[in-house]
């Protein structure tokens, strides 16, 4: 069977882009499998790939590169023209993995199965689903409401590619959290800042470390200033080892606004870490078991989270104990041997009907 994941950019550093080369990495052990890049923003690949995986770029340039002007243009018509080019790179494809918007609605061709990933929460404003033969998310939490607007839907969440190194001790005075530092402030590390404030002169000897690039970079430097924490705080680049950042902590904190998963409390977890995180609408409560595993405090309680880091943060034997259990639910649910058979299932299923 051949297998065609298409996404705007295979070689941008993010979630998105990390699980579509997971997921080709894992599946390419039993299938065909090409990755269509709509766009080429970097030199490299932000992720490897195994050497089986054909690559096609459709573009020379990423869909940010130039002005606003270039930038509309692309997100809002240039895509229906990639997704036209695209469609001679798939004329020997079974299955279609379509990942976020760059696939426009527009063609579909005989023998081909069409899938979409949805990555974040249930859309607030309305989309069409239609084209698509399934759609894939990642929890069960809006299951109703994704019936709604589908009927074959499938909750298979993100997997670990392998299990990683264990914390052998839970003694190192830092907490982590990981995400892009966009505009918007997805991750909340902005709130993140406020909370560590109020734990951050009981515990002077501990520091927070927030790993990630973006144009927020800025203001969380002003933030960070503004509170004074300039020698508590730790800025850090993305890093191709992040599984080192994990194992130089004893706490993960997950601030959120929002997110379609979670895998850095996969990661996290795997690692022995305990988390703090939101109980936002859809991701850490799939992770995490409140009081065993982590805690999940309700969203926009600052107040309750700063006070689970305290109850953390004193007490060494309740983060090993909280941290072993985290490593032993990630890797009996959460590795690529639990998750892949429910991608297999799910392609021969579509295979089955198609004519």
């Amino acid at each position: 069977m051949n297998i065609s994941i298409v996404l705007r950019d295979i070689t941008e550093k993010g979630g998105g882009e990390r699980v579509c080369a997971n997921l080709a990495n894992a599946l390419c052990d039993k299938y065909q499998v090409q990755i269509i890049s709509f766009y080429h923003l970097e030199k490299n690949l932000s992720y490897k790939l195994n050497p089986k995986i054909k690559c096609v770029f459709l573009s020379k340039a990423g869909e940010r590169s130039g002005g606003k002007f270039k930038v509309f243009f692309r997100r809002i018509f240039y895509r229906y023209f990639l997704t036209f080019k695209a469609q001679k790179y798939l004329k020997n494809t079974q299955i279609v993995l379509a990942n976020d918007r760059a696939l426009a609605p527009i063609f579909k061709q005989k023998g081909i199965s069409y899938i979409r990933l949805w990555h974040l929460n249930f859309p607030r404003r309305k989309k069409d689903f239609t084209f698509f033969d399934a759609l894939v998310v990642l929890s069960k939490k809006e299951i109703n409401q994704w019936e709604k607007v589908h009927s074959n839907i499938w909750v298979i969440p993100n997997f670990l590619p392998k299990t990683l190194n264990s914390l052998k001790q839970w003694n190192r005075c830092n907490i982590v959290s990981v995400g892009r530092m966009d505009r918007g402030d997805q991750k909340g590390f902005l709130r993140l800042i406020e909370i560590f404030a109020k734990v951050a002169s009981k515990f002077p000897n501990w520091t927070l470390t927030l790993i990630g690039e973006g144009k927020l970079k800025k203001k969380i430097e002003e933030k960070i200033n503004a509170f004074h924490l300039q020698n508590q705080i730790i800025l850090k680049p993305f890093s191709h080892h992040i599984q080192e950042e994990y194992l130089d902590a004893s706490i993960y904190a997950m601030t959120s606004y929002f997110e379609g998963f979670g895998m850095v409390l996969a990661e996290s977890g795997i690692c022995g870490l305990p988390s703090v995180a939101f109980d936002i609408c859809s991701g850490p409560s799939d992770l995490i078991e409140d009081g065993k595993t982590g805690f999940l405090v309700k969203d926009g309680d600052l107040d309750t989270f700063a006070l689970k880091l305290e109850t953390l943060m004193q007490a060494e034997s309740l983060r090993q104990k909280i941290g072993e259990s985290a490593r032993k639910k990630i890797q009996e649910e959460f590795l690529k041997e639990a998750i892949l058979p429910q991608w297999d299932q799910l392609f021969n299923s579509l295979q089955s009907r198609t004519p």
